[in-house]
């Protein structure tokens, strides 16, 4: 993948815990993803021009650990802008605490969970759920006014409101179909943020919570992108 996708270094010495924290990221979203086997291998990626927006780097491995890349990282200004992610398989708090003060953006715990996964994504922009289309792109793309847009916005408000009530309900085989539905909704009406969020349900475990959180920020991305089309019209 090329382009505007944001880049993505995973760098884990054993290969399955790579390889799950890959797909993990790849189900969250629209990202050019790169990978390495140790610190030492993701330092001479960066060094030979890599820029991640984000690193999510295994602490303990062979030739360089994950503390002592954080502090490559750290000291070299040019990676100033990285997001560095810690991961382990140890819930130490100490840990933690160490890897915070020398300035890594986030810590996660083996075995990864995706909602985990996606909230140290969402971090790359404020907001990631407002993330969005602009309207009159979404209308050149759709072939339509901006009248039938805020028609159509309204029409899928009414569809995520129903659906909050509904899914509550429902089987899981049901909540998986309509949430695909949603999904692509979201994706046909260029709402970036609370597509990723809806199919990172979708491939998750779901409950009742996760469900209603992520029904929610579509509702507020549908909410948001209608007065950006209103302030078009005014």
């Amino acid at each position: 993948m090329t382009g505007d996708a944001m880049k993505v270094l995973v760098v884990d010495d054993d290969v399955v815990s790579r390889m799950v924290l890959m797909h993990l990221v790849d189900s969250c979203g629209a990202y050019e993803i790169f990978e390495a086997e140790d610190g030492a291998e993701a330092w001479r990626q960066l060094q030979e021009g890599l820029r991640p927006s984000i690193c999510f780097c295994d602490l303990r491995m062979p030739n360089m650990d994950g503390m002592a890349l954080l502090a490559r990282v750290k000291a070299e200004p040019a990676l100033d802008d990285m997001r560095f992610v810690l991961a382990s398989s140890a819930n130490d708090h100490a840990t933690m605490a160490q890897a915070s003060s020398l300035g890594a953006a986030g810590y996660i715990v083996k075995p990864f969970e995706q909602d985990l996964v996606l909230a140290q994504l969402a971090g790359l922009r404020p907001r990631m759920d407002d993330a969005a289309e602009s309207p009159p792109a979404t209308m050149q793309r759709l072939g339509i006014d901006s009248a039938r847009l805020l028609a159509y916005l309204a029409g899928f408000e009414n569809q995520l409101a129903a659906a909050a009530h509904e899914l509550a309900a429902a089987d899981d085989g049901e909540v998986r179909a309509r949430i695909d539905k949603l999904h692509a909704g979201c994706v046909t009406l260029g709402l970036e943020g609370a597509a990723a969020r809806l199919q990172a349900l979708a491939q998750g475990e779901i409950d009742g919570p996760r469900i209603q959180s992520a029904l929610g920020a579509a509702r507020e991305a549908v909410g948001q992108q209608t007065e950006r089309v209103r302030k078009l019209q005014d």
